[in-house]
C-alpha cells in the first residue's frame, strides 16, 4: 500500500514537473530561440540598454576616452559607486567612494566641499552595473548640475591600463 502511494506521488510529481518545464519552455520560447541562434547575449544587452534609457533618462554618460581626458585635465571629481571593500582594493586615481546605499542615507560628507556646479563622473564595476546610475540620479536630486556616468566601469578603466590607486 505504502509503495503504491509513494509511486503514485512520484508519478504526480514527475507529471507536474514535466508540465511546469513545458509551460516554462513555451513561455520563454522566443528567448530559447535566440539562445539557439547564439543571439541571446546581444538581445539581453539591448534590453538592458533600453531599460536604462527609460529608467535613467536624465543621466548623461561619458566614454572611456572622455573620462580619461577629464581625469588628466583634473576637470572632474570621480565617484566610485562600488562597495567599500572593492574601492579600497583598487579605484580610479583620486576617486571618492559613494555607494547608492550611502547616497540614499544622505552620507555624502565627502561632497560637502564640492560646488554644486562641479563636474562629477560616477562609475561602478562594469557595464552591467547600475550603481553609478543610481548615485548620479541621487546627486542630481541633491542639486549637482554636471553629473555624468562612465558606463564602462572600473573593469574597462583597469583593462585600458589607466591610473589606479589603493586605499582611501
Amino acid at each position: 500500500m505504502l509503495r503504491r502511494f509513494i509511486r503514485g506521488d512520484l508519478a504526480w510529481a514527475g507529471f507536474i514537473l514535466l508540465v511546469a518545464a513545458a509551460f516554462g519552455l513555451f513561455h520563454h520560447l522566443p528567448l530559447v530561440r535566440l539562445a539557439c541562434k547564439g543571439e541571446l547575449r546581444a538581445h539581453l544587452v539591448h534590453m538592458r540598454t533600453e531599460r536604462r534609457q527609460v529608467k535613467f533618462q536624465g543621466v548623461k554618460t561619458v566614454s572611456l576616452d572622455q573620462a580619461y581626458a577629464l581625469l588628466n585635465r583634473r576637470q572632474a571629481l570621480f565617484i566610485d559607486a562600488r562597495p567599500a571593500a572593492e574601492f579600497m582594493e583598487l579605484h580610479i586615481q583620486g576617486a571618492v567612494n559613494l555607494t547608492p546605499e550611502m547616497a540614499e542615507k544622505g552620507e555624502t560628507q565627502a561632497l560637502t566641499a564640492v560646488a554644486k556646479e562641479s563636474r562629477i563622473v560616477a562609475y561602478c564595476g562594469q557595464v552591467s552595473c547600475d550603481a553609478a546610475l543610481k548615485v548620479a540620479e541621487k546627486l542630481q536630486a541633491l542639486g549637482f548640475t554636471q553629473v555624468s556616468v562612465f558606463l564602462g566601469g572600473f573593469r574597462a578603466w583597469d583593462e585600458a591600463g589607466y591610473p589606479v590607486d589603493t586605499g582611501k
